[in-house]
């Protein structure tokens, strides 16, 4: 018997588009002679649903109509088995639609992709790829990561952060901060967004301000950055866990501005080699302008896959991440950016450039999950206790205070 897969995607994040496009490419990708492909689509509403419809990507084009065609459900875990049952439940008969025995996560953002799925995963007893829940918030959260590589000696350019509260009670304060700290030009980020959304550049004080406002408008922290200079972006997947990871390829972005626009990353056309869904070639992050390998020597290139790795193990990550680097052309200082956790289209197109296919990328990803849950089931969890048969329990409070 085969196992089943679920696939999870969607959700409410500004990344929900970019979800749909990587998972549809990674359902399709998996092996159908080992595994079973169930598609679990979380909506706008944070309402799942299942469903055949779901692994044509035209048929997004009208959500409600799409909608229409799937089973709204819910997902129960059962003496053992994870079910997917129907919702509302029908007063006579199975209500049980489907089963699934590991999950890949493939949506990004916010509860997604900071470890609020995750932990949905843990609660629920389903195998599943990818970071766990303190790596993949980790991972998401901009301050927190920066926070850690840079305890962690790892090299990562000038940053300041603040929350929102903080900018609303004294701006100008946080403006004098900012300009006594780091040097123009900045970039200013919402600390938990992917995808380039809410980044922006500032020359000077004003454009400073504008790109903080924006920013707070989709985040309640933010964080600041020097820019680097003569910038050259590479990126570089790594996929494994904390006992053993192996980098891909470098790839060489090509933005058509100082850093990498949601725009450029999503919508700058062209082609892609990825994997066919529903008679169309869906693009995501494998329509960005590349190249593929980096122009990097030898050795830059070994050093950034060494750096690649250690951030990997240092955040903790599993499964597939993707770590960017920027490289100041001018003197070659290599910096961690950042790491994307569920990277767009799962950075097939690196590793199919490194030493395997989509679909073997996929099988790697189930393995990684069930190695896991196998590494789990001999850890200790809870212990015999017989705390609330005790004498008294539970009507004294604490020891040495008065109930």
């Amino acid at each position: 018997m085969k196992l089943k897969v679920g696939v999870f995607f969607g959700g409410e994040s500004v990344e929900h588009e970019i979800s749909i496009i990587s998972a549809n490419q990674a359902m399709h990708a998996i092996d159908k002679t080992k595994y079973d492909v169930v598609p679990v689509y979380l909506s706008k509403k944070r309402e799942w649903y299942t469903g055949e419809a779901l692994f044509d990507v035209k048929e997004y084009k009208n959500l409600d109509a799409l909608l229409k065609k799937c089973q709204r459900i819910v997902i129960v875990p059962n003496n053992g088995k994870i079910q997917i049952e129907r919702y509302p439940a029908k007063k006579f008969g199975n209500n049980v639609v489907n089963t699934i025995d590991v999950a890949i996560p493939v949506i990004h953002g916010t509860n997604g992709e900071d470890g609020a799925l995750q932990g949905f995963f843990e609660l629920n007893g389903i195998p599943y790829s990818g970071c766990e829940v303190a790596a993949a918030a980790v991972g998401q959260d901009k301050v927190f990561m920066k926070n850690i590589l840079r305890d962690s000696g790892l090299p990562i350019t000038n940053y300041v952060w603040y929350y929102s509260s903080d900018w609303f009670a004294d701006q100008e304060a946080c403006l004098d901060a900012i300009e006594e700290k780091l040097t123009y030009p900045v970039m200013i980020k919402p600390a938990s967004l992917g995808s380039s959304v809410g980044i922006s550049k500032a020359n000077d004080r004003a454009s400073l301000e504008e790109g903080i406002t924006e920013a707070i408008s989709y985040d309640k922290k933010f964080i600041v950055e020097e820019m680097v200079t003569q910038l050259v972006e590479v990126n570089c997947s790594v996929i494994g866990d904390f006992s053993s990871a192996k980098p891909s390829v470098l790839e060489e972005v090509m933005g058509s501005d100082e850093f990498l626009s949601f725009r450029d990353k999503y919508e700058g056309g062209g082609g892609s080699k990825g994997a066919k869904t529903g008679g169309t070639k869906s693009q995501g992050m494998a329509s960005t302008n590349r190249i593929i390998p980096a122009r990097l020597t030898d050795e830059g290139t070994k050093y950034v896959q060494d750096l690649a790795v250690q951030t990997f193990r240092v955040l903790g990550s599993a499964g597939v991440a993707r770590i960017d680097f920027l490289i100041n052309a001018e003197n070659n200082e290599v910096y961690v950016n950042e790491i994307n956790t569920i990277p767009g289209s799962l950075s097939f197109y690196l590793w199919e450039k490194t030493d395997r296919n989509f679909t073997e990328l996929m099988t790697s990803l189930v393995e990684l999950a069930l190695k896991r849950q196998r590494e789990r089931e001999s850890l200790t969890f809870s212990f015999e206790s017989n705390v609330l048969a005790l004498q008294g329990a539970g009507t004294k409070g604490a020891k040495g205070t008065k109930a």
